[in-house]
């Protein structure tokens, strides 16, 4: 992102300026959107997300396919540099969209800014320069927040600011009242009163506020009348809090009504003297980790303020090595001067190899001896946990302590340590998720970001003042997992071997195979650190721990866990969660996971000494990853029939096989070629056959390819001879549904020799149909008539349902071509028939589009409108938005035909959005190729009706299915 500094105001209608310039951002419901963005900065938030948001329970027509359009338009008003996504202040990542919070700055984050700088005020005994922070977070605010802005997200986030106005206000009010500027005050809380006038607690601000002021008349009557006002509007006498202020009033009671003056320091050490210990303050905190790094937001979280009245708990969670102690001791030490009776430190040993875990009873000895509260007399060694826990909470219950609790196995062990005096703080840390212990906050760490690891590594190793040492520390961090332990260890064995070049050490963590033994030096070791988790689970996670380092792609599901296993979707899910809770397993979103790159490192290491299990598991998982490509295929089950049936596949229909191989995104090429690494040739051979329609159907030509291309050196080695013309009628219809006709009549011709000279039928009628479709896609109507009657006349033996719709689909276009409109609507009738009664949704949709067209032609205008609305709706769910944007632009046409404007006009915009950015004339060829429609001349397609006539006659006779 270039240029001058974005800023954005939301406490109020929403603005933008860069530098100086005032931004127009546009129309309302692209301004929701933008604020649903602006509000989340620095985070993902899906389409789907933003379209519950702006739009509520009346989406669009085309659903989330509108919001890239509306996200294009605010990257062309708020970037430097229109149309360029690169660098562009709203991101794409996998899954939505994302505000970029650098170069940015919002009167939100400012006035969270001027409230910590009031709350900071206030803890330190400086209640004048809080209420002046106060008042200038209220003048950010400029009217109600996010006004006209439509949406449930803009209401909800409406509702929220305006929550935290009048909180504002209050705090402002409290300290204002206890600063004896009872003037000051009671103007703004009538005027508050006047638009919140159900609010009890302005009321009782209001009372104590006229109170002081000599005003106990007044006083009692803003209670009489907010009194008679719940009553008969609401049928409910005033609360707690106002009862009590009236009380007061009644009975000038100046301490609850004016409150205690602030105090002048920063004591908050609030017990009479005689019950302060004399005694030296005892600090048992680590020395804090030289070159600490990153983690801002972390520690802010653990430094939020607390509950003076209460214990705090907050617990720290994560993957071995990821830097949980190292940012707990920075934390407390930050805090520590708050703790007058001291900060203690327990180690539990709870992930220690080679040690065993701590004794409950000795740690509580020991903490008891810290504070006082034991003597070496009083040390009995029989002395069970929970009378020990008793006289901890009893010689802790007037002390204000912080303690640190490392490394806990289980909830367990940290519920008797915790402290009983008020404000204390208890900072836990622990690999597993300790959802037993009742905790404040907690957080599961993750590894640094790629520029803290840089900087972490680069602090501890020196130099890299060249572009290739910073190039070689980048790999480092990424080759690091970006584990703080990992970059530690790095660091170490490069200090201690000086003529080490960094591109040397790059060179030997590359290896897979050999990257952990180089994470290791002296008694640090990545390795250790993971084998000490795994041994600490059962049986059952270890093994499934164990197969997910296998899982072809970086992310999986519980179907990929049951596939890895041989077990039920839910029986993997339980485990999945188990290993989520003992940090070996990270979930990415909800329903998906992943392993950190170190930890799939070391389960692949484990899993090679289990050989029979790694070979079941593999097979299983491709096994799963073909079903669902064949399941999520419109070809139907009769195009695959060699391999695993499509109907094994766990999955409802070709919409829900869709959707999971959707949430693999751009790794689907990956798990081909990890197909073939390990040698499953034939499953890579299926699975890049099986992903053709899939990719093809998206646009996704380029993976298409690249998948059919993994496969086709090696066709010597597959065990399934359909594949070796398959792969290549695959390419050949990805060439083709891209205009590419020479490069696909070459594969489709080598595909149809090939099947000819093995003598397979299906893959000679398949080869042929795509030819045909193509020729007449290419403007050669003759030729794509003799080859799809040859293809119709060979697929009378095979039974191929798909097949047949789409030669009636292509009779019917030359029939409607050359003006036999009755004939066309024959065939129309009868390939929309036949795709009802197999239950294929694209093929069906591409064949109403036909007939919707037809219709249209002959001014059935109304019957036109409702084939191309049925197709428009099953476009749509299938995801072939090419196909979606036809359908919609001849809708508009018969919106327009029946006599309406306003119709047509959103079918038009609807299409527009379907499609994006894309290019017209692309976009025209594209659908033209998917179609398989060409507008050739008159003569030549009356010469070819004669040819698809006999062919379609032939397979009517063959298959009454048709007649």
């Amino acid at each position: 992102m270039h240029g001058s500094p974005l800023r954005f105001a939301v406490l109020g209608p929403l603005q933008a300026w860069r530098g100086d310039v005032r931004l127009d951002l546009g129309p309302v419901r692209q301004q929701a959107l933008l604020a649903a963005l602006l509000l989340r900065l620095g985070t993902t938030v899906s389409r789907q997300q933003l379209l519950d948001g702006v739009w509520g329970p009346e989406p669009p027509g085309t659903g989330a396919k509108v919001v890239p359009v509306y996200v294009h338009q605010l990257r062309r008003r708020l970037d430097t540099e229109a149309g360029s996504t690169s660098g562009s202040v709203i991101v794409t990542d996998r899954g939505g969209y994302r505000f970029d919070e650098r170069g940015v700055r919002t009167d939100v984050a400012r006035l969270r800014e001027i409230v910590e700088e009031a709350h900071s005020a206030r803890d330190s005994g400086d209640p004048a320069a809080a209420v002046s922070a106060w008042s200038a977070a209220l003048d950010l605010f400029h009217g109600e927040p996010l006004s006209a802005l439509p949406g449930p997200f803009a209401e909800a986030e409406r509702l929220r600011l305006l929550e935290y106005r009048l909180v504002l206000v209050r705090d402002k009010v409290e300290y204002q009242l206890r600063l004896g500027r009872h003037a000051e005050v009671v103007a703004e809380l009538f005027a508050l009163s006047a638009t919140h006038p159900h609010n009890e607690s302005v009321a009782a601000l209001l009372m104590r506020a006229l109170y002081a002021a000599n005003r106990q008349a007044d006083a009692l009557s803003v209670f009489t009348k907010v009194r008679r006002r719940l009553v008969e509007e609401q049928g409910a006498e005033p609360g707690a809090e106002l009862r009590r202020v009236h009380e007061a009033v009644l009975r000038a009671d100046e301490g609850l009504l004016v409150g205690a003056p602030p105090p002048a320091s920063r004591s908050t050490d609030r017990r009479p003297p005689a019950a302060r210990p004399l005694r030296r303050l005892r600090n048992e905190l680590p020395v804090d980790v030289g070159g600490f790094t990153g983690r801002s937001h972390e520690l802010d979280a653990l430094l939020a303020p607390m509950d003076e009245q209460a214990v705090t708990v907050r617990a720290v969670d994560g993957v071995a090595g990821v830097g949980k102690t190292a940012l707990v001791v920075r934390a407390a030490r930050a805090v520590r001067d708050r703790f007058p009776d001291g900060c203690l430190f327990v180690d539990l040993n709870g992930h220690r190899q080679g040690r065993e875990p701590a004794v409950p009873e000795r740690v509580l000895r020991r903490l008891l001896r810290a504070v006082g509260g034991l003597t070496e007399g009083d040390d009995d060694p029989s002395g069970d946990v929970e009378r020990l826990a008793a006289s901890w909470r009893a010689a802790t219950a007037f002390l204000r302590l912080m303690v640190v609790v490392d490394d806990a196995r289980a909830a367990e062990q940290v519920r008797p340590l915790l402290p009983a005096g008020p404000g204390s703080l208890v900072l836990v840390t622990s690999r597993r998720r300790l959802t037993g212990l009742d905790v404040d906050r907690r957080m599961s760490l993750a590894p640094l970001e790629t520029d803290e690891a840089e900087a972490l590594l680069t602090g501890v190793v020196g130099g890299t003042a060249s572009d290739p040492e910073r190039a070689a520390v980048r790999e480092l961090a990424r080759l690091c997992d970006r584990l703080p332990l990992a970059l530690r260890v790095v660091g170490a064995r490069m200090q201690s071997r000086p003529l080490w070049a960094l591109e040397r050490m790059v060179v030997r963590l590359a290896d897979d195979e050999h990257r952990l033994e180089e994470l290791a030096a002296e008694d640090r070791s990545v390795e250790a650190a993971f084998q000490v988790s795994y041994d600490q689970l059962p049986d059952a996670q270890r093994r499934a721990f164990r197969v997910l380092g296998l899982s072809p792609t970086v992310s999986f599901d519980r179907l990929t866990l049951a596939a890895l296993l041989g077990i039920t979707p839910p029986a993997a899910e339980r485990v999945l969660e188990s290993l989520v809770e003992a940090s070996l397993v990270q979930e990415a979103v909800t329903g998906r996971y992943r392993l950190h790159d170190l930890v799939a490192v070391y389960a692949r290491r484990v899993a090679a000494a289990y050989p029979p299990e790694v070979a079941a598991a593999r097979a299983g998982v491709f096994r799963l990853y073909v079903a669902a490509a064949r399941r999520a295929s419109d070809w139907g089950p009769v195009a695959f029939p060699t391999g695993p049936r499509a109907d094994t596949a766990p999955f409802a229909d070709g919409e829900e096989a869709t959707e999971w191989l959707d949430a693999a995104g751009g790794e689907l090429v990956e798990v081909v070629a990890q197909a073939v690494t390990v040698g499953h040739v034939d499953d890579a051979g299926r699975l890049a056959e099986g992903l053709c329609d899939y990719f093809t159907r998206q646009g996704r030509y380029h993976e298409c390819r690249a998948a059919v291309e993994i496969v086709l050196p090696l066709t010597e080695q597959l065990t399934d001879e359909r594949m070796v013309s398959q792969l290549r009628t695959c390419m050949g219809i990805a060439y083709g549904l891209q205009g590419h006709y020479g490069q696909a009549r070459r594969w489709l011709g080598e595909a149809l020799r090939i099947s000819r000279r093995t003598g397979d039928v299906l893959e000679q009628a398949r080869a042929l149909g795509s030819l045909g479709i193509f020729a007449n896609a290419a403007g050669e109507p003759a030729e794509a008539a003799a080859l799809l009657a040859e293809s119709a006349d060979l697929s009378r033996g095979v039974e191929d349902d798909w097949l047949a719709v789409m030669y009636l689909a292509n009779v019917g276009a030359v029939h409607h071509q050359v003006g036999e409109k009755d004939k066309a609507q024959e065939c129309y009738a009868a390939a929309v028939g036949l795709a009802e009664r197999i239950g294929r949704p694209r093929l069906l949709s591409k064949t109403l589009f036909r007939m919707g067209t037809l219709q249209l032609d002959r001014g059935h205008h109304a019957q036109a409108a409702d084939a191309l609305t049925r197709a428009a709706e099953l476009a749509e769910r299938v995801g072939d938005f090419p196909l979606l944007a036809a359908v919609l632009g001849r809708l508009a046409a018969a919106e327009e035909c029946l006599g309406n404007p306003a119709g047509a006009a959103r079918f038009h915009a609807e299409a527009q959005a379907a499609v994006g950015g894309r290019p017209g004339a692309g976009l025209k060829a594209e659908i033209r190729n998917r179609l398989g429609w060409h507008q050739a001349a008159t003569e030549d397609l009356l010469q070819a009706r004669d040819r698809f006539e006999r062919a379609v006659a032939r397979s009517r006779t063959a298959s009454g299915e048709l007649g």
